[in-house]
């Protein structure tokens, strides 16, 4: 059989993986602040370290704690319940704090070399906790155990998920840079998108913890 996931379950997983990665979370909160106070080239530059701390967490879980979950009923059933908690925790704070994407943009940060900014996006990137939630709890659920070769799958559905963050992340910086004015207008508007991503949060959290693995 080939060495790569199914191709269903690999479109589930990219499907599931751009509910999870669009939502704003501390990865997009950093690149909007880059974005709006530093413009649109330090935000791409942003999203670029951001995704390589991911191509890390990705590599992580592909050569060693994604198959030991994978392994292990019992490892795996606690792994994803913490992460549906966590999921759950997320969204609910998004929507106490949804004042938070507003509060991003009146930050203010001071001008950087294109070196630092891409370092601390990819400190971000590595430790963001949703991604962590993801990719340990989330993807091996998609592995086609029959098709072998668990360790190359899952960097295929690790890589997927990381394109899929490259090109959500580089909208939100796009948007921040060219329409600074418009989203600091309204912090009404910009509560609202918090508000709804939290509450998708929720709803993948609640998901997680009641969805079993796929043999």
């Amino acid at each position: 059989m080939p060495a790569v996931p199914d191709p269903g379950r690999l479109a589930a997983f990219g499907l599931l993986s751009f509910l999870i990665i669009v939502v704003p979370g501390p990865s997009v909160l950093f690149v909007i602040s880059r974005g709006v106070v530093l413009g649109r080239r330090a935000a791409l530059m942003t999203v670029l370290g951001n995704e390589a701390g991911l191509l890390v967490q990705v590599a992580a879980v592909a050569l060693g704690l994604g198959a030991i979950v994978e392994r292990s009923i019992a490892v795996f059933t606690v792994v994803k319940l913490v992460g549906a908690a966590y999921l759950v925790y997320l969204g609910v704070e998004a929507v106490r704090h949804r004042q938070a994407l507003h509060r991003a943009l009146e930050a203010e940060v001071v001008g950087r070399r294109a070196r630092r900014i891409f370092r601390d996006g990819f400190v971000v990137g590595a430790t963001n906790p949703k991604s962590v939630i993801l990719f340990v709890a989330i993807l091996p659920q998609f592995v086609t155990r029959s098709h072998g070769h668990v360790t190359v799958q899952l960097l295929l559905l690790g890589l997927t998920s990381v394109v899929i963050a490259l090109v959500c992340d580089s909208v939100w910086a796009l948007l921040a840079g060219t329409a600074r004015s418009w989203l600091g207008r309204s912090p009404r508007r910009l509560a609202l998108i918090g508000g709804t991503g939290g509450l998708v949060m929720v709803g993948l959290g609640l998901r997680l913890a009641l969805t079993g693995r796929r043999d």
